[in-house]
């Protein structure tokens, strides 16, 4: 488990999205997410949407430091009028806090409430991640998860305040 002192939330700069790129490629983590992008390996694509993101001020995203190492990626987005909350963990720190602990971070810089979260029906770590955070399970909805290339159920989680 780690510290909070070791996990630490910085201004998401276009110089992160290489890490960012590199961690979606794992074929397990990419399954986790299930609703991914098309193709996970055009980098050009990634980098010109997430460059996109880092300019539009509805999304509000950091990058998660581990001692200073990027670890991951976490943002609040808007979609169909809801805020909803995204993130992302490099694998090699799975299991040990890091999301959980940005997650709580996050949400005292970020105040949108209600937030959302949705995560895959067989995403167990990631719903643990929401239900630690405060999030509590409102409902599922079915969508194609790109990932899978098939039509899955996810979870859909609320933080009231």
């Amino acid at each position: 488990m780690m510290t909070n002192d070791n996990i630490t939330l910085t201004e998401t700069e276009k110089d992160d999205l290489d890490a960012f790129f590199q961690f979606q490629l794992d074929k397990e983590a990419n399954y986790l997410a299930a609703f991914t992008s098309k193709d996970p390996t055009d980098k050009t694509a990634y980098i010109e949407k997430y460059t996109k993101h880092l300019n539009d001020p509805t999304i509000h995203m950091r990058t998660i430091k581990v001692n200073n190492e990027t670890a991951g990626s976490i943002a609040k987005f808007v979609m169909e009028g809801e805020a909803e909350i995204t993130y992302w963990i490099d694998k090699k720190y799975w299991g040990k806090g890091v999301a959980t602990t940005a997650l709580k971070q996050f949400l005292t810089l970020e105040n949108a409430r209600p937030i959302y979260g949705r995560v895959a029906f067989d995403n167990f770590g990631s719903q643990k991640v929401l239900e630690k955070s405060g999030f509590i399970r409102v409902g599922a909805d079915r969508g194609f998860a790109n990932a899978r290339q098939t039509e899955i159920e996810e979870f859909i989680y609320k933080l009231s305040d």
